[in-house]
C-alpha cells in the first residue's frame, strides 16, 4: 500500500507539508490503518522554538497536512474506495484549531494520529493528536473541504 500523499494528483503534490514534488517540503506521509490515519515525523534541529523544544508552527503544519489526508481517506472509505490503493482525492483546510497541551521536545519522533469525527459529501471534520513519548503534546480539530478535481489555473471556475 502507498501512503495517501503518494496518490495525490500531480497538480496537488506541491504542498510544503505533504507534497511529494516539493523538494524543500516536510514530506508528511500518512497511512490509513483501521479507521485512522497515522504519520510519523522527526523534527530537525532547525524546527526549534526554544532550545530543546519544537516550534508550534511546525506542529500546526503537520496537523494541517495529516488531517487533509485523513479527510481524503475517510471520504474514500465512505465512497467504497480503498485508501492507499485508489487515487487520493484532495481536500483543503477550512478551519484549523490547535491546542498545545504541553511542550513538545525536539529530538524524538512525533506520532500523529487522526480520525474522522464527521464525514459528509463535501466536508470532513478530523480530530488529531500529536504524541511524543506516549504523551499527547497537541490536539487539533480540523475542518476539511473537498477541493476541485484539478487546481490547474483556468481549468475550473467553481469555488473550493
Amino acid at each position: 500500500m502507498s501512503t495517501l500523499q503518494e496518490l495525490y494528483p500531480d497538480d496537488f503534490a506541491h504542498c510544503y507539508g505533504c507534497g511529494r514534488l516539493n523538494v524543500d517540503g516536510l514530506h508528511v506521509k500518512s497511512e490509513w490503518v483501521d479507521g485512522e490515519a497515522i504519520a510519523r515525523f522527526r523534527p530537525a534541529p532547525y524546527h526549534m522554538a526554544l532550545p530543546g523544544f519544537v516550534y508550534g508552527g511546525l506542529i500546526a503544519s503537520l496537523a494541517d497536512c495529516h488531517a487533509m489526508a485523513t479527510a481524503a481517506a475517510a471520504s474514500m472509505v465512505a465512497a467504497g474506495a480503498v485508501p492507499g490503493h485508489d487515487p487520493t482525492p484532495r481536500f483543503v483546510t477550512a478551519s484549523l484549531h490547535v491546542d498545545f497541551l504541553r511542550p513538545t521536545p525536539l529530538g524524538p519522533e512525533l506520532l500523529l494520529r487522526a480520525h474522522p469525527e464527521e464525514v459528509g459529501e463535501r466536508k470532513v471534520v478530523v480530530q488529531l493528536s500529536v504524541i511524543v513519548d506516549s504523551l499527547e503534546r497537541a490536539r487539533a480539530r480540523i475542518v476539511a473541504v473537498r477541493a476541485p478535481a484539478t487546481m490547474v489555473p483556468g481549468a475550473h471556475s467553481a469555488r473550493v
